[in-house]
């Protein structure tokens, strides 16, 4: 019998396929979402612990100079510092369940009010080295992936690049394009409250020393899956058939490398995030890895706890961004060409 009865029937089969075809991105959401949640739970407990480790506290850097061990004693319970580190870490973490950040053991101020301001000097910092590190990693790993001769050599060099310390990179390229050729200022302050992106010549710097070790290293994870892609049976196929070396690399190659490239860009953004403390520190500039390192100089918990929540937070949204794409757009391998 044919008519409405049989169009149920007859669209089962492709509501299946589509439940199966929506079964992994949706089991990587929740598995990120999980792994996500647990990550923060661990960071702030680890930044916590350190920062409670670290001889002193804000009490003892706060008081005055001459101070007895009285008046720092009351300092303390003012600050709220006299409590059990566990107490604290749970009052602290309940109140960040609820939207409250805290307030600054230093200057007073809302903790949220700081972040918001430097959050997005950071995110220009990033932004601008993914820019340039993305198309510099694919290059790389084009060049070494697919090179057959001289592997050793492209292996040591893409690994060579990415173990150079950020602070020596950084160092090298003021030398040059601040001290040889006075291009650029040897230090970013941007002005209070103005745009980091109406300023690029005081981005060139702090960049450009994130994105140069940030390509390499993103080209070496690539060079190895590009290395495997290249081997597939239908590109081999498509070699042997004469197709057009630029026709292979745009339809056999890269359909195949856009999820690990996708991956590798969310874990080279939370390098970069991390990179970010020691550059805006050389350059002076006016993010939330300087806010950091001066929090932890001034034992300002709140404000460590908060900084390093956010840029965990903003690295884990990354890799969630980058698992959901990854899954949604991974061809089936062993495809013809």
């Amino acid at each position: 019998m044919t008519g409405p009865e049989t169009a149920p029937a007859a669209a089962l089969p492709h509501l299946k396929s589509a439940a199966a075809g929506a079964s992994p991105l949706l089991s990587s959401v929740l598995f990120s979402l999980f792994r996500g949640a647990l990550l923060l739970v661990l960071v702030s407990a680890a930044v916590f612990t350190a920062t409670e480790l670290l001889p002193g506290d804000a009490a003892d850097l706060m008081a005055s100079p001459g101070a007895d061990e009285e008046q720092t004693r009351h300092l303390r319970e003012e600050l709220g510092l006299d409590a059990e580190p566990w107490r604290r870490y749970l009052d602290w973490a309940g109140a960040l369940l609820s939207g409250d950040m805290g307030t600054s053991l230093v200057n007073g101020r809302p903790v949220a009010d700081s972040l918001a301001q430097r959050l997005p000097a950071t995110l220009a910092l990033v932004v601008g080295a993914l820019l340039i590190a993305a198309p510099a990693s694919l290059g790389l790993a084009w060049w070494a992936g697919t090179t057959r001769r001289g592997r050793r050599i492209s292996t040591a060099v893409l690994t060579g690049g990415a173990a150079v310390p950020t602070a020596v990179t950084a160092a090298a390229l003021a030398a040059l394009f601040s001290g040889a050729f006075a291009l650029v200022p040897p230090v970013s302050l941007l002005p209070p409250g103005d745009s980091p992106w109406h300023h690029p010549d005081l981005l060139f710097l702090p960049v450009v020393s994130m994105a140069l070790p940030t390509a390499f290293f993103g080209g070496g994870l690539l060079a190895g899956s590009l290395a495997d892609i290249v081997r597939l049976p239908h590109v081999a196929d498509a070699r042997r058939r004469g197709v057009p070396s630029r026709r292979i690399a745009l339809v056999d190659v890269l359909p195949f490398l856009l999820a690990p490239f996708v991956r590798v860009l969310a874990v080279s953004a939370g390098g970069l995030i991390a990179a970010a403390a020691v550059v805006e520190t050389l350059f002076g500039y006016p993010g939330l890895g300087s806010l950091l390192v001066s929090a932890i100089s001034t034992r300002d918990l709140p404000v460590v706890q908060a900084t390093a929540v956010l840029a965990a937070a903003v690295v884990l949204l990354g890799l969630l961004l980058g698992d959901v794409v990854a899954v949604s757009t991974e061809p089936t391998r062993g495809r013809a060409s």
